[in-house]
């Protein structure tokens, strides 16, 4: 499970620095729903890798606009996800049960249609924790992981 979880990240991970708090248009209410509504409302026809009863994750877009698209059963598969994924860097919008990874274009733009909490987190590729930064405010998360 950890291979898949971390295999998305990898395909689309991104070193960034911390966020970038420059203002920016004000998100809408972050969005709810199943991998084909969030997708529906991203804009995206998916393309499912991952079909699995804690882990639904799909690519999107393509070229420079592609991001990985993934939805969880429960709030610690998330955030084990999201601790996989940073150790390898990147940027990420993060709602409730959901994430999108892709790069900071793609990802400011998805968040005018999803809203959610942009983080960003540094390549650490050693396995130690990270730290990220975050934009916005999501249920149950602050500050430094």
């Amino acid at each position: 499970m950890r291979k898949l979880l971390v295999a998305g990240v990898v395909v689309l991970a991104a070193a960034t620095g911390c966020t970038d708090t420059g203002g920016g248009p004000e998100a809408p209410r972050t969005a709810t729903g199943s991998l084909e509504q969030l997708a529906r409302r991203a804009g995206c026809r998916p393309d499912i890798q991952t079909d699995a009863d804690e882990l639904r994750q799909a690519n999107c877009g393509k070229g420079k606009g592609r991001y990985v698209l993934a939805t969880f059963a429960t709030d610690r598969g998330q955030a084990e996800w999201l601790d996989a994924a940073d150790d390898y860097g990147g940027t990420y919008l993060v709602g409730r049960k959901w994430i999108v990874s892709g790069g900071d274009g793609v990802v400011t733009q998805l968040r005018g249609r999803l809203g959610g909490t942009v983080e960003r987190s540094s390549s650490h590729h050693t396995g130690s924790g990270g730290g990220g930064h975050e934009e916005g405010s999501a249920p149950g998360r602050s500050g430094h992981r």
